[in-house]
């Protein structure tokens, strides 16, 4: 055991985890890449007792609401893709949030019709509907082969007995320190004493362990009835919100046909909507796929690839939303001669400015959170799962006696058409608010498949989730596995604001030079960003390669 996980982890759990995983030292092969050591390992735990990869999908997803919670929870959401193997059955798991029941698409303006800054962001009135309790209860009813209460047994353990916290975990709580300060309940388990904890300290959260326990007793009722039904409302009435007992009880999750796309003879399979990434990557890709790519300098590459971002995400902006609400026309956006015509806009010489395209908007950027793992067990059965409660630590807000983090993913509608919202995204009435409607996101869990490998991969990140598992791909397309597509330095444009923005160092000098005399307007963020989790597997030989983003802290292992 590495000293990494050692630290992460007091005794206690580590003699828990060895003594439940006889199994582990089968010849069985499996991979699983999370964004914290501790949900990998429960993920295998789950394994060692007999389970596959959806089994043990429910195990990390709830280690994961446990031990990043600043990235995903309870209180959250996601999709999660499947793939079965025995008849290659694909499905995608909307666990998505819904919008209440009393929601209105004018409740977070001002009497002069303005957005009111930080409303769908911060506090109550910015949750929607969670959707991951409701998940893991179907993932484990209906694809695994455990009982619940045996999946969320590491969960339950680690929000006991505690983690040890790392410098993701404090850069994230120093990001939002002023409103989980705000809260008391928040603030008394993730601020003790008001101060961010210092590195290493231990993090435990027993009403967290009741409510999942609750859970693996009582099923989807042990959330969304009885106390912890109780508790929410409370919580959320007293902080003025407009949650209702009937939205909790007539959440359900919806399985859906994921997206799929043909790349240089590279299979994609992504997120369908209420996901945007899907239809996103799959246009841009369209649009790329005239192009020689791999023919061409770095400046001229990127210069193609930022172009057809700006396209696709403009299409994003103008078109989707919950296709449950709104009619999507997905049929034309995904087809080549769409991608040709968009093609014919763009030149190799110079940029097209943003205000060109139909439908200008105005908008700034910013975002950050969300976690994302990948699994392939040793029977080749793949989940790729995005989660998230939208920023770090979802509204800041946690249930009374729950544990329960809220999301803020009400922020991910549009509140007035044109308007940003806190990943610099626009978007018009197709994702404007409306009762039970789940809000557009750009989470894209993917799988990827060409003549020798598959693969399963996904990131966190907001906005810029969608190009980055899009130079993934471009990168699996070149035949580099998952070392690679986890490293690849990280550029991304989304059609407003209208600039091509990079990482920290990624993109050189002569880079950013020969893409500003082009006409592109740049901007470096601060950071690296993202969190790549990713898993590959050779159809010949069954050999398994996996890596977790350098940028993280995660864990990519193979057993």
């Amino acid at each position: 055991m590495t000293a990494q996980i050692r630290r992460l982890i007091g005794v206690s759990s580590i003699i828990l985890i060895f003594s439940l995983t006889p199994a582990w030292a089968s010849d069985d092969k499996a991979a699983i890449a999370s964004a914290h050591p501790l949900a990998t390992l429960a993920g295998f735990e789950i394994l060692g007792q007999g389970g596959n990869a959806f089994d043990a999908a429910v195990a990390v997803s709830a280690a994961l609401a446990v031990v990043e919670p600043a990235g995903s929870g309870l209180g959250g959401g996601g999709f999660w893709l499947l793939h079965r193997e025995r008849d290659g059955f694909e499905t995608m798991i909307d666990g998505r949030e819904k919008a209440p029941s009393a929601a209105d698409k004018n409740m977070y303006l001002d009497e002069q019709g303005e957005v009111i800054a930080g409303l769908s962001r911060n506090g109550v009135l910015a949750a929607g509907i969670p959707g991951m309790p409701a998940a893991l209860v179907h993932l484990a009813e209906n694809y695994g082969s455990l009982p619940l209460r045996q999946l969320l047994q590491p969960a339950i353990r680690y929000a006991q007995l505690g983690f040890s916290i790392g410098e993701r975990h404090r850069k994230l709580l120093a990001f939002r320190f002023n409103e989980l300060s705000k809260d008391a309940e928040a603030a008394s388990v993730l601020l003790p004493d008001g101060k961010i904890p210092a590195l290493g300290s231990i993090l435990r959260q027993p009403d967290l362990a009741k409510t999942l326990m609750r859970l693996a007793e009582n099923g989807r009722e042990g959330f969304y009835g009885g106390e912890v039904a109780e508790k929410l409302l409370s919580t959320v009435r007293q902080g003025g919100g407009i949650w209702r007992q009937q939205d909790l009880e007539q959440y359900r999750v919806i399985e859906r046909q994921p997206l799929r796309g043909q790349y240089h003879g590279v299979s994609i399979t992504s997120a369908a909507p209420p996901s945007s990434g899907g239809i996103v990557m799959l246009q841009a890709l369209n649009i790329l796929s005239a192009y020689p790519l791999s023919g061409l300098d770095e400046i001229g590459r990127k210069h193609l690839i930022a172009e057809a971002m700006r396209r696709a995400y403009h299409d994003r902006a103008m078109y989707l939303g919950d296709a449950d609400f709104v009619e999507i026309p997905v049929e034309r956006l995904l087809s080549q001669d769409y991608a040709a015509g968009l093609r014919r806009s763009i030149r190799q010489d110079r940029a097209m400015p943003s205000a060109w395209l139909a439908g200008e908007m105005t908008a700034n950027p910013g975002g950050r959170h969300t976690t994302h793992f990948s699994i392939i067990d040793s029977e080749g059965n793949r989940v790729a799962a995005t989660l998230s409660i939208n920023f770090p630590f979802g509204a800041a807000v946690m249930a009374e006696g729950t544990g329960v983090l809220l999301n803020d993913e009400m922020d991910d509608f549009v509140s007035k058409a044109g308007s940003m919202n806190g990943y610099g995204l626009v978007g018009g009435v197709a994702n404007a608010i409306e009762p039970g409607k789940r809000m557009l996101s750009s989470m894209s869990p993917t799988f990827l498949e060409d003549d020798q490998r598959v693969a399963v991969l996904g990131t966190p990140g907001g906005s810029r989730i969608i190009s980055m598992v899009l130079l993934a791909v471009l990168d699996f397309a070149e035949g580099r596995g998952p070392d690679s597509w986890v490293n690849v330095p990280r550029f991304h444009h989304q059609y407003l604001p209208d600039v091509i923005q990079y990482e920290k160092g990624g993109l050189t000098d002569d880079e950013t030079s020969g893409l500003s005399a082009l006409g592109h307007q740049l901007k470096e963020v601060r950071y690296r960003y993202g969190n790549m989790q990713a898993v590959q597997q050779h159809k010949q030989t069954g050999e398994l390669s996996a890596a977790s983003d350098p940028r993280g802290e995660g864990l990519a292992l193979i057993r």
